[in-house]
Formats: structure tokens, C-alpha cells, sequence
């Protein structure tokens, strides 16, 4: 895997690893990781049982909590706590403070592999070719190469990552149209326009894939030129652009973007509220579109790939393959207890997670039980056909996020002044390739 340059780190994380070396000196190797665990039976110093603080982003309630009592039920000797962080900015950022002022963490999970890149430039993931008795590549199928860095793993990939528009599909049968298997953003454009109820939207869209489109067509082209230059002023990208303030403006069938930041639309309740037809997301939703309780519904849900800006589907890879890359703290004491959860957890101890919509990557997981998890008793409100494909028929080549985070976050900003009517495509590409130029030329 080509290997990524990181020279700047943002401010406060640069911070935290000063804070973090200041503190190296008057503390030892274990420091706080090993406040609560009583000492590892391994060296006997302690009978107590091994402790281990597991930090993820699914509510507990979602599968985590039942993934380690199963655990500590069958392990008395080792047991886990789960501590959950919310998968934004703000959560990233508690995790990283806690794993670099030696707070408890000894294993996390890395929702992409910007955050991961991070975390093993600050030092706090373990390499895992230390241990040798699980091949991650065979388990998990070659997918699971585009988590390595330099040809090592710094985590586990265990999930299917699975990105999808969901569909009702009683308003597409009453429109008579087809649940698609193969699609572009302007046929999805005409979708909307035919969905739309009449005090609604056609298509609202969670914001954690909002950029994919672009990324997506950039992964096939390169976000550089052969001239070492910026490619964000590629057509693929005022066509995102154009086709995104289309929807906004012309048809009205997505909320404008200053709408859907300043209101924090949730898009989940809307769709499950049947207030609009199509949600742009990710397997995600499966832990609220089960809950009825919450979320009461009347209508079955179909599922359809994300569109694709280009005609031909060659020149576009979406996103998906595997994620939830879970990561050993380098600072733990108990990295071979942290480890044998790990292994576990992979091969069919995270079997709750499929009620969330995690589905276990690992080709050693029991499928059947898989699919009674994430189904349980309302298999008969989804279409299960079109599910079936987007998680397992869907051949088409998929990419994991790894566009550094500078150069996310110039992209957000110039597309955000364009959206709320601040400047127009051509000055947004242009600013977009210079700032990204600018980028390039600071981490030579």
C-alpha cells in the first residue's frame, strides 16, 4: 500500500503528544491502564482478574454489551468493559486524548483509515505481526489488504462495510418503479423527483457519506495528476457539485446543505417516519429500522448501491469492503489477552453486532446466525433480495476511505460556500485544487 505522508498532525493532537512525553518520565510502562485490572495473571503478581477497556462507536445496547457479557461469561479470568465514544469529530478526539494520556484503552475501533494512520504516527496502535497464529489475509479474504500500512497490520478488519441507499419500497411499487441494482446520480435525480411527497423531500442523506461520490470517482481517477498537480477540478467533481445544488435548488427533493447542518435533520427518523422515500447511508441503519419501538413503521424496506457519477461503472469505485478496524493499544499491559479477545470477537463472538448492521467479515462466522441477527423478527418488513445484494451479490470493487484529513476537510469547506450560494462550481474546483496544491507542496 502506497504509504502516507504525514508530517503536520492538527494542533491538538500535537498537543496531546506533548503532553503525553512530558508525562513519559514520572510514570511507568503500565501507568493507568492497569489501575483497575489488579495485575495480569501472567506474571503473578495478582489473582484479580485481567480487566481489558474495549472503546467502540455502537451504542451498547446495539450489540456491544451482549458481545461482552457473552465474553466474561465464558472467560472469567479476562473481562472486557465497553466504553462507547460517539463515531464525530468530537468522539475521535476523546479517544485520542484517552489512548495518549494513558488512560484505560486497550483495544479501540477505527471507523476509517485517516483516524488509523493517526493513531500509528502517534504510536499508540500495535503492529500485530507479532502474532502468529491468525492470518487476517486468510480470514478475512483480500479485501483486507486495504487496511494495511506498509504491508502491516496495525488492527483487525471485522466487519463488512456495507454502503447503501435504503428505499421504501411500497412508494417505488405504487410509482411502479424498479428497486435499481446498477444506477447513476442522475437516474437517482429522476427517482426523487417522482418520490417526492408533497411536503417532503425525495432523498435526504446522512452526512458521514455525503462526500463519497467524489471520493469514489477520484479513487479510480487519482487525486493527482501525472504532473503531481491536484485532480479536485476534475469533471467528476463539478458534476457532484452541480448534480448535489440541483436536487437543492431546482427540484427541491434534498435539503439545501445550510438546511440540513443548521436544523441537524435526522435523516434516520425521517426516512423511517416514511416522511421521505430514499436515505443515502450505511448498514448503520439496521439498529433503528429494527427497532420498532422507537421507530415504528408500516412500510418495507429495499436497498439499492449507491449511484455512481460516471456512465461506465469501471471508472468508479464506491465505497464499502471491510471496516471496523479494531486496534490493539500499544501502551496496554495486557496486549495477549487483548489479542485472544480479538481473535474471538472476529471469528463469531461479535455475532450481536449483525442486529446493528455489523456483519462479521471473518470467513469462519457462522453466516446462518448472522443473518437471524440482523433480521430477527422483522426479516417480512425488508425485501430481502435486494438486501442479499447490496451485502453479498454486489461484486463491484470497493474502496476504504483513507483521504488524509486536511485534505477532507478543505474539500468540506470549499463545498460547504458553494452550497449555501457563497461562490460558484468553477471558483469551488479552483479553490479546492489550489488549497490542495498547497497541501502537496507543504508535505513533500
Amino acid at each position: 500500500m502506497k504509504k502516507m505522508k504525514w508530517i503536520t498532525l492538527s494542533l491538538t493532537f500535537v498537543m496531546l503528544i506533548g503532553i503525553l512525553s512530558a508525562c513519559a518520565g514520572g510514570s511507568s510502562e503500565k501507568g493507568d491502564n492497569q489501575q483497575n485490572n489488579g495485575g495480569s495473571k501472567e506474571n503473578g503478581s495478582s489473582s484479580a482478574p485481567v480487566k481489558l477497556m474495549m472503546w467502540g462507536g455502537v451504542p451498547p445496547e446495539s450489540g456491544p454489551q451482549a458481545v461482552v457479557d457473552a465474553w466474561n461469561k465464558e472467560h472469567p479470568e479476562v473481562q472486557v468493559e465497553y466504553v462507547r465514544f460517539v463515531n464525530d469529530d468530537d468522539g475521535n478526539l476523546k479517544l485520542d486524548t484517552a489512548l495518549l494520556t494513558g488512560q484505560n484503552v486497550d483495544l479501540f475501533v477505527n471507523y476509517t483509515l485517516t483516524q488509523t494512520q493517526k493513531r500509528i504516527d502517534a504510536g499508540v496502535a500495535l503492529d500485530l505481526s507479532g502474532f502468529t497464529d491468525y492470518n487476517i489475509l486468510e480470514k478475512m479474504g483480500s479485501n483486507a489488504e486495504g487496511w494495511q500500512v506498509n504491508g502491516k497490520f496495525y488492527g483487525m478488519p471485522t466487519t463488512r462495510s456495507a454502503f447503501f441507499v435504503a428505499l421504501n419500497k411500497d412508494a417505488l411499487d405504487a410509482a411502479n418503479l424498479p428497486v435499481p441494482k446498477d444506477w447513476t446520480w442522475d437516474q437517482a435525480r429522476e427517482y426523487a423527483k417522482t418520490l417526492k411527497p408533497a411536503n417532503g423531500y425525495g432523498l435526504v442523506q446522512h452526512m458521514e457519506p455525503f462526500i463519497d461520490p467524489i471520493d469514489a470517482a477520484l479513487t479510480k481517477e487519482g487525486y493527482i495528476k501525472a504532473d503531481g498537480t491536484s485532480n479536485l477540478d476534475s469533471p467528476s467533481v463539478t458534476k457532484w457539485l452541480e448534480t448535489m445544488n440541483g436536487m437543492m435548488t431546482a427540484d427541491q427533493t434534498t435539503p439545501p446543505l445550510g438546511e440540513q447542518i443548521t436544523s441537524k435533520i435526522p435523516v434516520e427518523n425521517v426516512f423511517l417516519a416514511g416522511e421521505s422515500p430514499m436515505l443515502n447511508i450505511g448498514a448503520w441503519l439496521l439498529r433503528s429500522s429494527n427497532n420498532f419501538t422507537d421507530f415504528p413503521r408500516d412500510f418495507k424496506i429495499a436497498f439499492a448501491p449507491v449511484p455512481r457519477l460516471v456512465e461506465n461503472q469501471a471508472d468508479y469505485i464506491p465505497r464499502g469492503g471491510l471496516g471496523d478496524y479494531i486496534s490493539i493499544n500499544a501502551k496496554s499491559s495486557y496486549t495477549k489477552e487483548a489479542w485472544e479477545f480479538l481473535k474471538w470477537y472476529a471469528d463469531g463472538g461479535m455475532a450481536p453486532m449483525a442486529s446493528g448492521g455489523r456483519l462479521p467479515a471473518s470467513k469462519d462466522a457462522d453466516q446462518e446466525e448472522m443473518l437471524t441477527n440482523l433480521l430477527g423478527d422483522k426479516a417480512d418488513t425488508y425485501d430481502k433480495e435486494s438486501l442479499m445484494y447490496v451485502l453479498f451479490e454486489d461484486k463491484t470493487p470497493t474502496h476504504v476511505r483513507e483521504l488524509p484529513q486536511e485534505v477532507t476537510d478543505l474539500i468540506t469547506q470549499e463545498y460547504e460556500k458553494y452550497f449555501l450560494g457563497n461562490q460558484d462550481a468553477s471558483q469551488t474546483t479552483a479553490n479546492m485544487v489550489k488549497r490542495h496544491n498547497d497541501y502537496l507542496e507543504q508535505t513533500k
